[in-house]
């Protein structure tokens, strides 16, 4: 097994650099640098060196196998920040034959030596990514093991039911009861209504995860860019009192209520024969259409419109240029008033979309779901449990296969079988160091 490192802090000048190492051959790296009598998991102040050339003044921390992150023998080296030190102590590492880590390669081997799944695994990108409260939240608690404990729940439910079809088939001379393994099909029933509640509740982790994607739609002039750049905080999108002077859909990224949110202004929704605000106009339907929220901008007085037929029921009203004073009395029913020139009515629309966040994206149960090869591979898991139990009524013996099927499929969200094909798709995704 080769021995790795890498540096664990961003690169470049700064106080600290940390070098992280992993393998059989740290043990003898740490000394072989000057690093001797080291006491575990306690930092140690050494003079690191290497042909007689001393490299640094460093505190040292040992993590002897299998008491480490990545379950091998580890260290840290805290180096002073600059470049030329970090540069000296690496070449004296690649002299000693140790080996730079791909991205990932630590908490791979922390998966391989299995001090981790690979749920958890995928928990550590996504927090090293994490921007937001909620973000960190959902992947401290991944990391923490919540998502496998529902998969293993869900597993432990499903391999009672396949208990209960092979005794009736392997001990058929046995006295056990008649029919034992159509006693399974409540259990196999109680199953399909968790994974179809799990199913139904799976974009809520992906939205924690990816953000809130919130559309501003509405005929042109309605006063969409201008709210754009209000709720944004600044002028990113153009606004002139030429209709159809957004064409295409623009993007910003913002964080309410804790929660990490993409907000897109679109092309005004109208016919016209301009080739290119025509596709404008496209695309802005379509990203409405996979939107998670829509706000659905009006002038007070404007008819619905090319958006009437658009609009869905839990669409926001936004009522814009309150400031002319025009009277939106019977305008729109719970619809929101605002000004984007004078600000009122902007706090409030703030509160209202964190509100409606926390409605969306909060939840008593952690999410079974929060990227999409986990939503593959339990929509595969309900369709062999939902094959099992039709068997199970026809012929039991036939009902076996497919709940193995969908064992296995649980079982990969975990990376407890058949990993090898994902293990590239996972941990390319990370930094190195990590």
């Amino acid at each position: 097994m080769t021995t790795i490192f890498a540096l664990a802090t961003p690169p470049g000048r700064g106080a600290i650099a940390i070098l992280r190492l992993s393998g059989p051959a740290t043990p003898d790296a740490l000394e072989a640098l000057g690093a001797h009598r080291l006491k575990p998991r306690m930092a140690s102040l050494r003079r690191l060196t290497w042909n007689e050339i001393v490299l640094d003044e460093a505190l040292v921390l040992s993590f002897p196998a299998p008491h480490s992150y990545t379950g091998e023998d580890c260290a840290e080296l805290h180096l002073h920040g600059g470049r030329a030190v970090v540069e000296a102590v690496s070449e004296a590492l690649l002299s000693l034959g140790l080996a730079p880590a791909e991205p990932g390669e630590f908490t791979r081997r922390a998966f391989e030596n299995g001090r981790m799944d690979l749920a958890q695994a995928e928990a550590v990108a996504d927090l090293i990514d994490a921007e937001t409260t909620a973000q960190a939240g959902q992947a401290l608690g991944q990391l923490g093991g919540a998502l496998s404990r529902t998969y293993e729940g869900f597993r432990r439910d499903l391999l009672r039911a396949l208990a209960l079809v092979e005794a009736e088939i392997d001990f058929p001379d046995e006295e056990i009861p008649d029919n034992l393994a159509r006693t399974a099909g409540p259990v196999l029933d109680g199953l399909m209504g968790d994974m179809d509640a799990a199913l139904a509740d799976a974009d809520r982790g992906r939205r924690v995860r990816d953000g809130y994607r919130i559309v501003l739609i509405g005929e042109t002039n309605a006063g969409k860019s201008s709210l754009f750049n209000a709720l944004v905080s600044r002028e990113a999108a153009i606004v002139t009192p030429i209709a159809g002077t957004t064409r295409d859909v623009l993007d910003a990224e913002l964080v309410i209520g804790g929660y990490a949110v993409t907000l897109s202004d679109t092309a005004g929704l109208r016919e016209s024969e301009d080739p290119i605000e025509a596709e404008g106009v496209r695309r802005a339907r379509a990203r409405a259409e996979a939107a998670d929220l829509r706000l659905w901008v009006r002038a007070p007085g404007d008819p619905e419109g090319a958006a009437a037929d658009f609009a869905r029921p839990d669409d926001l009203i936004v009522l814009t240029k309150a400031d002319l004073g025009e009277d939106t009395t019977g305008s729109a029913a719970g619809a929101l008033s605002v000004s984007t020139t004078t600000g009122p009515g902007l706090g409030d629309l703030h509160d209202w979309i964190a509100a409606r966040l926390a409605r969306d994206l909060s939840g008593g149960d952690f999410p079974a779901v929060t990227r999409e090869r986990h939503r593959r591979r339990l929509v595969e898991a309900r369709a062999a449990v939902e094959a099992g139990r039709r068997a199970l009524e026809v012929a039991p013996e036939m009902a076996g296969d497919d709940l193995r099927r969908a064992a296995d499929a649980l079982a990969r969200v975990t990376g407890a079988i058949g990993v090898e094909d994902v293990l590239g798709e996972v941990f390319s995704t990370f930094c190195i160091g990590k």
